[in-house]
């Protein structure tokens, strides 16, 4: 058997929001490492929106979400596949709630930004029976092709986190890269010596050589180059009688299963929080308009927010991204 991790972001390029990094973990046969697991998976989940008869979306976040589709798909396939993985008919009932299953080390911090504060008060919504029905389907589905949906968890970087890592390491995508090792190191630690661990990752802005950036965060292993090539680069790592293999891919989020899961649930948790930073800032001013957090309409939110009568004041370090 294999764990098969997939693992993407939302939220690299806004200057409201956080930037959210998750992973997607399945147990799956060796013989279906290269297979198309939404072919497999079919009876309970689809790739495209069309003619989904109750099955699960599971497709790259661009696709399952839009303002004028809203977080419907990615609300009903993040808390499904949370209840499938977990093994539980609770689902989330709140924000908070949702963030301390997906993302719990970062609570702390989301407590100490007051348009955060309310997230306990702010239901999830969706169809609870709904919910159950297509997780019971996708946990059968699973277990008929003898995989299962081992974890969902993500790491939210809020502002104030984000700009600190900034700040010190003066490099975004290195703060990307460093949490994207965070979810890599978390698996490995916590896999079984005679796991065949394959973990899959978006390329980063089109890189083709890694070797550099892994040998610095993981020092500790030996780090063997399997490919570097346009569609993919490959990596094997090893210590401690353990042996991973990390695979950057070109749109992995459109081609792989676990990082479409992975895509989803990072943008889910990003809209929450960017939905409780709307209704914060509105409740309080009136005729301000919500935002998605992104460069130019961010700055307009910004922008409106510091020159309306109200004044609202808050810690720019905490709201607004540095470049």
């Amino acid at each position: 058997m294999a764990v098969l991790i997939g693992i993407d972001e939302a939220g690299y390029g806004p200057i409201l929001g956080p930037l959210v990094v998750s992973s997607a973990a399945f147990s799956i046969p060796d013989t279906h490492l290269k297979s198309d697991l939404w072919h497999l998976l079919r009876p309970a989940v689809a790739k495209k929106r069309k003619h989904l008869a109750g099955r699960l979306l599971i497709a790259d976040s661009k696709k399952a979400y839009s303002k004028s589709i809203g977080i419907t798909h990615l609300r009903r396939t993040v808390l499904a596949g949370l209840l499938c993985a977990d093994g539980t008919s609770q689902k989330p009932a709140n924000s908070a709630q949702l963030l301390n299953r997906l993302c719990p080390q970062c609570t702390g911090r989301l407590a100490q930004y007051p348009w955060y504060e309310n997230l306990a008060k702010c239901a999830l919504g969706g169809d609870d029976d709904d919910l159950e029905i297509a997780s019971l389907a996708l946990k059968n589905t699973l277990s008929a092709n003898k995989m299962k949906l081992l974890s969902i968890s993500s790491t939210c970087l809020d502002v104030g986190y984000y700009n600190k890592m900034v700040s010190t390491v003066k490099n975004k995508a290195n703060v990307l890269f460093t949490a994207i090792c965070s979810l890599i190191r978390g698996a490995f630690d916590t896999a079984c010596d005679s796991e065949n661990l394959q973990i899959i990752i978006d390329k980063q802005s089109g890189r083709i050589r890694y070797q550099r950036l892994l040998g610095r965060m993981f020092e500790d292993l030996e780090l063997k180059i399997l490919c570097e090539e346009n569609s993919v680069s490959s990596y094997e790592l090893a210590g401690y009688n353990k042996v991973m293999r990390l695979h950057f891919a070109a749109r992995a989020d459109d081609r792989f299963l676990p990082v479409s899961l992975a895509s989803m649930t990072s943008k889910y948790v990003r809209q929450v929080l960017i939905e409780s930073i709307n209704r914060y800032f509105i409740s309080r001013c009136t005729h301000l308009k919500p935002t998605a957090g992104y460069w130019k309409d961010g700055t307009r939110f910004i922008k409106e927010l510091q020159a309306h009568p109200a004044r609202v004041q808050y810690d720019s370090q905490k709201l607004i991204r540095c470049r």
